[in-house]
């Protein structure tokens, strides 16, 4: 949970960070930007801070083995244990990110280094540094009064409703490289440049991963294993599907036991279920628990990937949303087509 009711801006600096690989300038403020406006603080805080809603976490990863070779952990460490460093912090990142801004789809923009006082977390108050990175434009219309006329004049700006990168460094469990969230809009090439290259950060092991990567097995495992290819129908793998994010939207503590009794429910099925969790695992360098407490964010990240619709041909789409018994497949010899019967007890 994360409240930022209470929360203010401390310091702010802000910098130019070009693309390295096309010639692109590293351009440093020369100081802090101060922020004694009021409504302007309101709106940077709205537009730093709103899009930090999901429980998902991380933490900074060792750099051969150590903490301290962590750049950005480093500087963020630095500025936790004395603020008046702070600027000196901001510059280091700006460096580091500069440093990383080396592909061809890697885009400019403003970094933004943010000391936030007052920020809310299960373990209680704390402070926080937020890195933000702008990079989209929008146009803006500007309407203007000229001698009692109107006119329009075209303006390129930061649109406050868009973030296209952050990443929030909680003053928690510093031992541990802190508690982080991390939003990242952009594609898997830009992702990986900001989380990995840039950040080099960890998902935290907490209910949210164990519920997420769950979810994502049971998906993955409806698609390699339990599928069309073994004689599974498409309507018997939509059905596993719905059965299992049922399990999750209705549990407060995942059972493993009662998850494969309820869901999976076929002695055959659950020994796949067994090996490819095993593979799953060892593929994604993961430890799935037998029990943990259900994330309800992971729950709603995970099921718009959980896929209820049956395609038939390019005329039908089905969209199936639980009670196999009411949908049945069959065969069709004189037209050599297959064909489902629904049974339903109302027409809306």
């Amino acid at each position: 949970m994360m409240n930022f009711d209470n929360s203010k801006i401390d310091h702010i600096v802000i910098h130019e960070i070009g693309n390295k690989y096309e010639d692109g300038a590293l351009r440093l403020s020369a100081s802090e930007f101060s922020v004694e406006d009021s409504d302007i603080h309101g709106i940077l805080k709205n537009y730093f801070l709103s899009p930090f809603k999901k429980d998902a976490y991380y933490r900074f990863a060792p750099v051969e083995e150590e903490l301290s070779n962590n750049i950005v952990c480093g500087a963020i460490r630095a500025v936790f244990e004395d603020t008046s460093c702070f600027y000196d912090a901001s510059v280091a990142i700006a460096q580091h990110l500069f440093e990383q801004s080396n592909h061809p789809n890697i885009k400019a923009g403003e970094l933004y280094v943010v000391y936030f006082r007052d920020c809310l977390l299960d373990e209680g108050a704390c402070d926080a540094i937020g890195i933000f990175k702008s990079e989209n434009k929008d146009t803006f219309l500007k309407v203007i009064l000229n001698d009692d006329s109107y006119h329009v004049e075209r303006e390129s700006g930061i649109n406050i409703k868009k973030m296209d990168k952050a990443c929030l460094v909680f003053n928690v469990e510093s031992e541990n490289g802190y508690k982080i969230s991390i939003l990242d809009r952009t594609n898997s090439t830009e992702a990986l440049y900001w989380t990995t290259d840039f950040l080099n950060l960890l998902q935290l092991d907490d209910d949210y991963f164990q519920t997420s990567n769950y979810l994502k097995l049971c998906k993955d495992f409806v698609r390699e294993v339990y599928n069309q290819e073994n004689d599974i129908s498409k309507a018997d793998q939509i059905d596993l599907l719905n059965r299992s994010i049922d399990y999750f939207k209705n549990a407060e503590t995942f059972n493993e036991s009662l998850f494969k009794e309820e869901v999976v429910n076929d002695p055959g099925v659950i020994s796949a279920f067994d090996e490819y969790k095993n593979y799953y695992q060892e593929q994604n360098d993961v430890a799935l628990h037998d029990q943990f407490d259900v994330s309800g964010s992971a729950v709603k990240d995970g099921k718009k990937y959980f896929k209820h619709v049956l395609k038939l041909d390019k005329n039908f789409h089905v969209y199936i949303h639980g009670q196999k018994k009411y949908i049945e497949k069959g065969y069709d010899p004189e037209r050599d087509m297959n064909y489902y019967k629904l049974y339903f007890r109302e027409e809306n």
